[in-house]
């Protein structure tokens, strides 16, 4: 039993919260800004908890989809589903297992939360396929891990106003960008198999559009949410993440699978940075 608990843990990659991390502080955020202000216990509960399982599931997902492309890649080679040790229908079993924890999270809302997950969940089984035919399927997991914008919107407020589709797209930029950072790692790899990625697709532009998508992310952000009229705690964690974004411009510059790597990885602070901008923001106006 403890051995198969490490294998659906392997699986859903506890020991790698970056993951979830990236999708949670947009997600909170969303709630802070739906709320103008702290958003109650209730539905930061459910936000992180639904992340993390959501998360989970999409693992599950996304390793049963890229199995057979995954033993060519040094990263991956060794996953529980690529390595046999794990089966298809017991992952996708547990990934539905996950995902219906996560829904029973939701049903503790209201009904336009209700409706939108159904959306999410949609989005998050098509991005393990958009590999396949997509030139730029980070634009699509850009979605899928945005997701949880609208829906704290639809949490709050009953719907999702434009605003809250605005802030989504600015952190699709985001995701865009340190997905291609993360792809930036198996280029290599995934041009001996066929894979489509933002990486293959950007070719020699690659840091230079990520640079770029830093940068749309942070301006929609801070445009959107009146930057120059909100408190300099705002300020602040937007300059903490733009400190972040010439950090990880330097890792990258040079392509090396760990610079890119460690870029990717350290993401989760830049969204935490403009998280805590966001709370302190409406803490200490």
């Amino acid at each position: 039993m403890t051995r198969k608990l490490k294998l659906y843990l392997d699986l859903i990659r506890w020991n790698r919260p970056a993951g979830w991390l990236l999708l949670l502080w947009p997600s909170l955020a969303a709630l802070w800004v739906a709320a103008e202000g702290f958003p109650g216990w209730h539905l930061i509960a459910v936000f992180t908890l639904g992340t993390i399982l959501m998360r989970s599931a999409g693992c599950c997902v996304n390793d049963v989809a890229d199995r057979d492309f995954d033993k060519h890649v040094q990263r991956t080679a060794n996953r529980p589903v690529t390595s046999g040790r794990i089966g298809t229908k017991e992952a996708l079993l547990v990934g539905a297992v996950l995902a219906l924890c996560a829904f029973g999270l939701v049903l503790t809302t209201n009904k336009a939360a209700i409706a939108w997950s159904f959306a999410a969940l949609g989005v998050t089984l098509l991005y393990p396929y958009a590999k396949r035919y997509v030139s730029m399927p980070q634009a699509v997991l850009g979605v899928a891990f945005s997701f949880g914008i609208p829906m704290a919107f639809a949490a709050v407020q009953g719907h999702v106003p434009l605003l809250a589709w605005g802030l989504l797209l600015g952190n699709l930029f985001w995701v865009l960008a340190y997905d291609t950072e993360y792809a930036m790692v198996d280029r290599d790899d995934d041009l001996k198999i066929g894979m489509k990625t933002s990486a293959i697709t950007l070719g020699r532009w690659d840091v230079a559009a990520i640079a770029g998508f830093y940068g749309a992310y942070l301006f929609i952000w801070a445009a959107l949410l009146d930057a120059p009229t909100r408190s300099l705690w705002f300020a602040l964690g937007l300059a903490g993440a733009a400190a972040q974004v010439v950090w990880h411009v330097v890792l990258i510059k040079d392509r090396s699978r760990a610079g890119c790597f460690k870029a990717f990885r350290l993401n989760h602070w830049l969204g935490f940075s403009v998280f805590a901008g966001v709370v302190l923001s409406y803490r200490l106006g």
